[in-house]
């Protein structure tokens, strides 16, 4: 994925994904099992090399545990890849 703004609007669409288990409680935590791994695979497909396997893995702790999925694991790689990485 070239385009950062297409990036950026799937990195908060997944991050709003993954809250939605607190919206249907008991069910929500259900579909973390489900998720997790989902989720994992994605962000380590949408940011390439070591950034991606990082994020892959803790996005994949942040979204298996309950109550840390309020975290924008995706959005904060997205800021990470563009803002922080970019400066160095």
């Amino acid at each position: 994925m070239k385009n950062k703004y297409t990036l950026l609007f799937l990195s908060v669409l997944f991050d709003i994904i993954g809250m939605l288990s607190f919206v249907l409680p008991g069910v929500g935590e259900f579909s973390d099992i489900i998720w997790a791994p989902l989720a994992s695979y994605l962000i380590y497909k949408m940011y390439q090399g070591t950034a991606g396997k990082i994020g892959g893995l803790v996005t994949f702790v942040d979204e298996i545990l309950p109550g840390l999925d309020v975290i924008p694991t995706f959005t904060l790689l997205w800021v990470y890849t563009y803002f922080i990485k970019r400066e160095k």
